[in-house]
């Protein structure tokens, strides 16, 4: 038996139109999943299904859908009921910030973060969840980042926003596991997605000088993120729950040899 082998399953991608999500989802289509895959943007999902019916054969549902609306949402997890019938893996992809000082950063500032980074995965883990609970077996991955383990100035709320999607992970697999549901996490470094390497450039920060202070010396890249989601949602991952997987490039330690 191949552990990596999804035929026949079927996988709801977040944030699927650009970077890391789209490369998820063409790596859970070449291994036989069914996908149904999520963003605000229609355009960008089209044309990333195209990518996928074309190169795979596997069927591709588009829904565009905002993660801070609870009802886009449901109408999702319904969609994909209507098209597939079951709901076997879920990828809660879709997250994001702007960055500021603690000072100046606005309530609202906070809490549109929170809703996009923790409220948005908690209300997708609910909805598809409770298809998995019925069929009594799931895979879900919650994609955090690195400031969640040790923070990051100028990004108190995105820090704390993942740092909760990391416990919320933890105690969906203690919760769940009875229902045969394994939950786990990627906390992602610094990947030059389309979208990263704008904000960058907007930004005016450095890549190259950002890049180097990992032990790896370079960014990431969107696929090298999507290869330990398949192995957390694939069979390959079975006896593992709850844990939240690094997938950037090396610690950053000080001490001799620097």
């Amino acid at each position: 038996m191949n552990p990596f082998d999804l035929t026949g399953q079927v996988a709801i991608v977040t944030g699927g139109g650009t970077g890391i999500g789209a490369a998820t989802a063409r790596l859970l289509a070449e291994h036989g999943a069914d996908l149904l895959i999520a963003s605000r943007t229609e355009a960008e999902l089209e044309q990333v299904a195209t990518s996928i019916r074309d190169a795979t054969d596997r069927r591709c549902v588009v829904q565009r859908t905002d993660v801070k609306r609870e009802g886009d949402i449901v109408r999702m997890v319904e969609r994909a009921m209507e098209e597939f019938g079951q709901i076997d893996i879920l990828v809660n992809n879709a997250g994001g910030t702007r960055m500021g000082p603690l000072e100046e950063l606005p309530t609202r500032g906070w809490d549109s973060i929170f809703e996009l980074n923790v409220r948005g995965p908690f209300l997708c883990t609910r909805e598809a969840g409770r298809h998995m609970i019925e069929r009594r077996s799931g895979a879900i991955v919650n994609v955090s980042s690195g400031a969640g383990v040790t923070g990051v100035k100028g990004g108190a709320h995105y820090s704390a926003a993942k740092s909760g999607l990391q416990m919320f992970t933890r105690v969906t697999a203690a919760e769940w596991g009875r229902y045969g549901i394994r939950c786990n996490c990627v906390a992602v470094g610094l990947v030059a997605s389309e979208r990263a390497e704008a904000a960058w450039e907007v930004a005016h920060i450095d890549q190259e000088l950002v890049a180097a202070q990992a032990p790896l010396g370079r960014a990431g890249k969107p696929i090298e993120v999507a290869w330990p989601i398949l192995f957390l949602a694939s069979e390959a991952a079975s006896y593992v729950s709850g844990q939240t997987f690094g997938v950037d490039g090396g610690p950053s330690i000080g001490g001799q040899g620097d």
